[in-house]
């Protein structure tokens, strides 16, 4: 993959890490500013229920985080758009579709075969 490509790519993955960790701490500020009384358990439980759901998609997204620095690392180490798997070029159109990939379609079509085989 040529440079200017490589840098797109890492620019790409850098905004999205910067906005990920933004939302982080938005969502760990607003976490302990919060001081809600809330006299209804009906309202208690809504609000206990929103956060839980908050924090899901904060783990969900922690997960990525890791994915796009390991993708990053990948970039730095001129080993990124390539297929872990069986070392071909993972095409410009996968890469952009979803950029912490470390596999190519072919390969992870075969994973996939091979979880939904298992019952996963």
């Amino acid at each position: 993959m040529d440079e200017e490509k490589l840098e797109a790519f890492r620019q790409l993955l850098q905004e999205k890490l910067d906005g990920l960790l933004k939302e982080a701490e938005r969502t760990v500020a607003g976490m302990t500013d919060a001081k809600e009384a809330f006299p209804d358990p009906t309202d208690r439980a809504a609000m206990e229920s929103d956060r839980n759901f908050l924090l899901r998609i904060r783990d969900r997204e922690r997960k990525l985080i890791s994915k796009i620095r390991e993708a990053l690392e990948r970039i730095d180490e001129g080993e990124y758009g390539i297929c872990e798997s069986c070392g071909v070029d993972i095409s410009d159109k996968r890469l952009t579709a979803r950029p912490v990939t470390t596999l190519c379609i072919d390969c992870k079509k075969r994973q996939e075969a091979s979880e939904k085989a298992r019952g996963k």
